[in-house]
């Protein structure tokens, strides 16, 4: 490789060369294939080379940096698939996966000999299998070869590594919402129960080679009487864990982080003071508002989610702009005309139209503002731009990396609608999760197939059903796709910033 003017005897020119050296070796070796089973092992093009300089994978890359002196253990590689050559320093966390993995060692006994939480071990685990450096087993959770490819020229959205159980583990709520859409009195769970699905969650993400993430939410789900106990039996089996609720006091929030700290802990707006209290009660404005500040003091991200109707519309840039200060990542849904919703209207479509443009231009200079309305990618492609993950990761993700589970053990694809596709305390989760009707929700609507973008969109079944048009013919009402259109050539797609999407986690409660 060429060296930059002057270079040629600087003092980090041996550790350089043996770098140099290296890459060409690893250039040369096969491109590694991934496992058909467990357990995870090592990449074996993958060679780690203690350094004497800091910065040379950076400057071998062309980038404006200078070599400081201090040790570092670079890693060469050839990513399996595409047998891209990559070039790397290792992280400590890195370096303790390839150590666990070469003395096949258990995720558990690391985290009890370290002293860590076991969800930190297998999220070092997964980002190391998603960087090539250890390979692990494919996921089993896939769309299927008769998912339409569309204008993507690769796999990021044929599969998924992450599976969320959306746990209603509680009707109990503190709030009566003028849009809530389910407020059926359902039998309350008993702990055994809760503890047998969690440990079945376990095995279902073990045998699909998947990382399970619980989203607790209710009602509230802190007034689930036995929250605590099943929150931490969540985290002794290393699963990721999140909170969709309402604002809680510092004590029980305390007690939580004690645990262990959730991914984000996401509260619902609907609006400006005014029209957000006329839906969730007086005072709810002010009191989301401490509360948004106390998970800040907390240091746990916050999400805000708002549900779009007709009635709040106008609101919504406003309140954005209000949470640029107070909230971490906020986003909406649409109305799902359900349960006390089908008392609610939704915008038309010309002004939905206009609110989407206006939502997109005021996002460039808002970092709060997050996208998830998977419609939003259809203007994204009418205008040649690039197109984020869609509501929950891959467009519409019922049944696909989340479902719905209820405190009376009902599973739906999604909680936004009646989708029942089994009984978790009936059933294990493999069996309902591969079951016909699940398979049907995965496939979506029908009538979204032949869309260039349906890996990431498919709109939402939850408002066509509340539209009263069934869901597996009649697309989206709301549809964007053909209309008013603007460039027809779109970029290759990739994922915007993290903080525009929540890829591993569906619907918010309501």
């Amino acid at each position: 490789m060429k060296r930059p003017p002057g270079q040629q005897h600087s003092p980090w020119e041996r550790d350089r060369a043996l770098l140099e050296s290296c890459m060409a070796d690893v250039a040369k070796r096969r491109i590694p294939n991934l496992p058909k089973s467990l357990p995870i092992r090592l990449n074996p093009t993958l060679h780690v080379i203690p350094l004497a300089w800091r910065n040379l994978p950076e400057l071998i890359r062309g980038e404006s940096v200078v070599p400081v002196r201090g040790e570092a253990f670079v890693m060469v590689w050839r990513a399996p698939g595409s047998g891209e050559l990559r070039i790397a320093t290792a992280t400590d966390g890195e370096l303790l996966v390839l150590k666990t993995v070469a003395e096949e060692r258990s995720p558990e006994s690391v985290a009890r000999e370290g002293g860590v939480p076991l969800r930190t071990v297998r999220e070092l685990m997964a980002a190391a299998a998603e960087r090539g450096i250890v390979l692990a087993p494919s996921s089993r959770l896939t769309r299927g070869r008769s998912f339409p490819r569309g204008v993507f020229a690769d796999d990021a959205y044929f599969g998924t590594r992450h599976f969320t159980l959306q746990w209603h583990i509680t009707q109990a709520c503190d709030l009566h919402c003028t849009h809530c859409y389910d407020r059926s009195d359902r039998s309350p769970m008993p702990l055994e129960r809760g503890l047998r699905v969690l440990d079945d969650l376990k095995s279902f993400c073990e045998r699909h080679h998947v990382t399970g993430h619980v989203s607790f939410t209710g009602g509230n789900p802190f007034l689930y009487p036995h929250f605590f106990e099943l929150y931490q039996h969540a985290a002794d089996l290393g699963f990721g864990t999140i909170i969709l609720g309402n604002p809680v006091s510092a004590e029980l929030i305390e007690r939580m982080l004690a645990i262990q700290p959730p991914s984000h802990f996401q509260i619902s707006l609907e609006g400006l003071q005014e029209r957000n209290d006329a839906v969730r009660g007086r005072g709810h404005f002010k009191r989301a508002l401490a509360f948004l500040k106390l998970l800040r003091e907390f240091r746990i991200h916050s999400m805000v989610m708002l549900t779009l109707t007709r009635d709040n519309i106008d609101d919504v840039l406003p309140l954005a702009e209000k949470l640029r200060d107070h909230a971490d990542t906020f986003h909406f849904n649409r109305l799902a005309m359900v349960g006390e919703g089908v008392n609610l209207r939704l915008p038309d479509g010309k002004k939905y139209r206009k609110f989407l443009a206006d939502y997109l231009r005021a996002s460039r200079t808002n970092p709060v503002m997050g996208y998830k309305d998977s419609l939003l990618n259809v203007l994204l492609h009418q205008r040649g731009e690039e197109l984020f993950g869609g509501c929950a990761g891959y467009g519409c993700g019922a049944a696909f990396n989340f479902v719905a589970l209820l405190p009376d053990g009902e599973v739906h694809a999604c909680r936004k609608f009646p989708s029942w596709i089994g009984n978790a305390y009936e059933q294990p989760l493999e069996t309902i999760y591969h079951s016909v009707r699940a398979r049907r929700y995965r496939a979506g609507c029908r009538a979204c197939a032949p869309c260039p973008i349906r890996p990431v969109c498919g709109g939402c079944l939850a408002v066509a059903y509340g539209c009263g048009l069934d869901v597996f013919t009649v697309k989206d009402p709301l549809c964007l796709m053909g209309k008013n259109r603007g460039k027809e050539t779109a970029k290759k797609p990739r994922q915007v910033p993290e903080k525009r999407c929540t890829p591993s986690v569906p619907h918010g409660s309501s």
